[in-house]
């Protein structure tokens, strides 16, 4: 899956803001890619205090981004490509603007009171509690002068909670979803969904913990029961509709729970792998765990390396582009659902924002820089100076000047996308770990011989290595062999491997003739 951050992806309209007529010019960018999905970053009605995380309409276009129609002719077009269609849904939280909560807050006997988290104050008169919200060490709570009552916000004031608990609330935003899978969308990534269900006492987070903002602590048993509902309606749909979970919580074992047994969520963001160091000690410790946490529920997993919340994955590895090129190949083989952000396949890195270019209220600039798309000086936009600063070296990092180079990151991607469409053994095959040199990861992905129908399965094996040192490393060709199909140096491909990894160097081997598979 590809993830589109609209705003930053490509302008069709000349105003410097990237929009869906910039998504749909560009379609035939990700078929070229050879990615299977598109993932679209919020484009709702919003009044932009959090960039469309806080939704004034869930059911239409801001004009910022264009129109319905605009949407309806992109998932014509990705369906014609053969590209799924994936939207962001934030289910949280509503807009302090959206009509829901202009009623809510017009009194305490408004027909939509409940329909958003209300207390009383604090004996003292402050917060009901101590919750945190994100970003900031000030509370998850704004006192209304008007209702002499608190509503609660995990996130910023202008982006008051949902009440889940309330089945009016529940029955509307089911409404919101089935808008667009009626629509034609083929599934949905459910911003920050751990969130939606809240022990009814609002009890203080535990002291030790209260420095952190609420959102990674809320983890509760109601939340699964809303979400075994929200699966019954994905199911009820023809076709493969997918329910996807941001869970944006740092213990592996508590995100596999949201699986359920095979009734809740499809497929859930695991962050903690993201936010591992280029090391290869620690990036095994989050494959084992991750594998540890999901096979004995028959979970699939995600990977994902960059988003539109966090550095990109270059910019976290030092800026090295040798590393990016190797995570890639890790990111592309791993056992489970890779997530691209649009942009990793150019190696780009955070741009840097002047302290008066910053917008964003959680610091995300950076990771959101406009996408060049060649080397004008407008690199494919109308103006020079788009809605944010451009990432270093646009005049070479750009997709047009990748295009036209076989050596480009953009073309390894390509390479390993192909292969990975072309292998069951990296669709769908186990993942065996091996012991390699320190530094060094090294891994099987194979699946055996089955069926007799009209689509018996071959066997099939790949192997894996990626150095995470920057020095050459020798292995032991025993347990490494084969046909270098793909490597971050693309001179190694289509010869036998040498036992040798070059510094930074990661590749994809096929069995040699004398093993089981291909």
């Amino acid at each position: 899956m590809y993830q589109i951050y609209p705003r930053s992806f490509a302008d069709s309209n000349g105003d410097g803001i990237g929009d869906l007529g910039g998504v749909l010019d560009h379609l035939d960018h990700l078929e070229h890619l050879g990615v299977d999905a598109v993932w679209l970053s919020p484009f709702y009605r919003s009044p932009m205090a959090d960039f469309g995380y806080d939704v004034s309409d869930f059911c239409d276009v801001d004009p910022l981004f264009g129109d319905l129609a605009d949407f309806d002719r992109i998932v014509t077009e990705a369906h014609a490509r053969g590209l799924r269609v994936i939207i962001d849904w934030v289910p949280n939280h509503s807009s302090d603007q959206h009509p829901w909560f202009v009623d809510a807050r017009s009194g305490r006997d408004a027909a939509k009171r409940d329909w958003y988290v209300w207390r009383d104050p604090a004996p003292d008169g402050g917060p009901p509690n101590n919750w945190i919200r994100a970003w900031s060490t000030e509370p998850a709570w704004t006192f209304d002068e008007a209702s002499g009552q608190y509503y609660l916000h995990c996130w910023l004031p202008q982006q008051p909670d949902l009440n889940w608990a309330n089945p009016e609330v529940v029955a509307a935003m089911h409404d919101t979803l089935r808008f667009w899978l009626d629509r034609g969308v083929d599934g949905v990534r459910m911003d920050v969904v751990h969130l939606i269900g809240k022990d009814p006492a609002l009890p203080d987070d535990d002291p030790d913990l209260a420095v952190l903002s609420h959102v990674p602590l809320n983890h509760r048993p109601e939340t699964h029961a809303l979400l075994r509902d929200l699966r019954v309606l994905f199911d009820s749909y023809d076709g493969d509709r997918v329910a996807l979970g941001e869970i944006y919580l740092l213990d592996t074992a508590q995100v596999a729970t949201y699986y359920g047994t095979a009734d809740e969520l499809h497929l859930n963001f695991n962050f903690p792998p993201m936010f591992a160091k280029w090391d290869a000690a620690d990036w095994r410790a989050q494959i084992e765990t991750t594998y540890a946490q999901l096979d004995p529920i028959e979970a699939w997993p995600t990977w994902v390396l960059s988003n539109h919340d966090n550095w990109r994955h270059r910019t976290r590895y030092g800026g090295v582009e040798a590393r990016a090129r190797a995570a890639a190949v890790l990111l592309l083989t791993l056992r489970g659902t890779p997530f691209l952000f649009a942009g990793e396949e150019l190696a780009l890195e955070d741009a840097y924002v002047e302290p008066d270019r910053a917008v964003d209220p959680g610091g995300r600039d950076g990771c959101r820089a406009p996408i060049p798309w060649d080397s004008s000086p407008e690199h494919g936009w109308a103006t020079v100076d788009p809605w944010l600063p451009w990432p270093p070296d646009p005049e070479t990092r750009n997709v047009a000047t990748q295009l036209a180079d076989p050596r480009s990151t953009f073309h390894l991607y390509r390479r390993l996308l192909a292969e990975r469409r072309a292998s069951r053994a990296l669709q769908t095959g186990a993942l065996h770990l091996f012991d390699v040199p320190e530094g060094v990861i090294g891994y099987h992905r194979e699946i055996g011989s089955h069926g007799t129908g009209p689509e018996p399965v071959t066997a099939s094996k790949r192997t894996v290595l990626i150095n995470f040192t920057g020095q050459s490393v020798g292995l032991d060709t025993a347990l490494a062999a084969g046909t270098v199909i793909i490597s971050t140096h693309p001179e190694h491909e289509g010869k036998p491997f040498q036992g040798r990894l070059a510094a930074d160097e990661a590749v994809v081997l096929s069995a040699p003739p004398n093993r089981a598979g291909s």
